[in-house]
């Protein structure tokens, strides 16, 4: 069956009101896009952050006997268009898909350094030899497409990891703690402020058969671990998280880390490498900040280093 798509570009503030027309009308889905290049970065449990201006397009079955009429569904945008402040109106005619092997169409494995590819779930390995961490790209941040999560995984290449003890801050999917636990680390504990980030993690640990080596926390379950086990230090902190909460982490890292305990810092960009810095001085010898120089990568950053004991 083919399908419908009324689009309307309008301010957030004309949201509801398009979505409640929308559903009102027959809608059988509503999509929101940006209509310009605006970020919207990770949001905290319960925040629903949303563009400025924005793409409202909602999704009509074709009756069979209305395929060659799109005069109504062009009426209705008009329609509905009359109680909006929308910019631009126009209606799509969508072919019928496999919508779920459409999804998955658009990933492909990732080779992200040497011997260490990121692979969808219903792909063969590309190399059966390397270590193939194998991932639902679905629930939470952290496919390894992203500059920051590829920054962290070639640092972690680069290191003995054999018998570590990880604390994986920020895990999302949980990346960079199976890889750990892939190239040889003793255990991880996970820590996210994201329910669905915990599940994700747990899910894709089964799925890579590390989960028995993983422990995944909200962060005040995580304070409770630490105070029930008072002596618990890890050798190594992954942290990809945005640089405003890294910032304030600095000292609560330092005292999770044993002696001579390593730490990697990404999610930052280049021009805020100078504050990680400078919050983190204190507490560890720091490496030289590190990007990738190809174009699209380069104004992401790592920050690495070694606890001051």
């Amino acid at each position: 069956m083919p399908w419908q798509q009324l689009n309307f570009q309008c301010p957030k503030s004309d949201t509801d009101i398009a979505e409640a027309l929308l559903m009102q009308a027959g809608a059988l889905s509503i999509l929101l896009n940006d209509a310009g290049d605006q970020p919207l970065f990770e949001p905290l449990p319960g925040e629903s952050p949303l563009w400025d201006n924005v793409i409202i397009s909602g999704i009509f079955a074709i009756p069979t006997d209305d395929l060659n009429n799109p005069t109504d569904f062009e009426d209705l945008a008009q329609k509905i268009a009359s109680h909006l402040t929308a910019s631009r109106v126009w209606v799509d005619l969508l072919a019928d898909k496999d919508w779920e092997r459409e999804w998955m169409s658009q990933f492909e494995p990732i080779h992200c350094c040497e011997g260490l590819w990121i692979v969808p779930e219903w792909l063969t390995p590309p190399d059966p030899t390397a270590i193939n961490i194998m991932m639902d790209p679905g629930l939470a941040f952290g496919t390894g497409y992203h500059a920051t999560t590829r920054l962290c995984l070639d640092w972690l290449n680069q290191q003995s990891l054999q018998d570590k003890v990880v604390i994986d801050y920020g895990c999302g999917s949980g990346i960079l703690g199976i890889t750990a636990l892939m190239m040889g680390a003793k255990h991880v504990y996970a820590v996210d402020i994201d329910p669905q980030a915990v599940l994700a993690t747990q899910q894709n640990a089964k799925r890579n058969h590390v989960d028995g080596r993983i422990s995944a926390f909200l962060p005040q379950q995580f304070v409770t671990f630490c105070e029930n086990n008072t002596r618990f230090k890890g050798d190594l902190i992954t942290a990809n998280i945005l640089a405003k909460p890294l910032i304030e982490l600095s000292g609560y890292f330092a005292k999770l880390l044993s002696d001579k305990g390593q730490i990697v810092l990404s999610g930052l960009l280049y021009e805020q490498v100078e504050q990680i810095q400078t919050a983190y001085a204190p507490y560890f010898y720091l490496d030289d900040a590190y990007r990738f120089d190809n174009e699209e990568d380069k104004h992401w950053a790592r920050v690495s280093g070694q606890i001051i004991v």
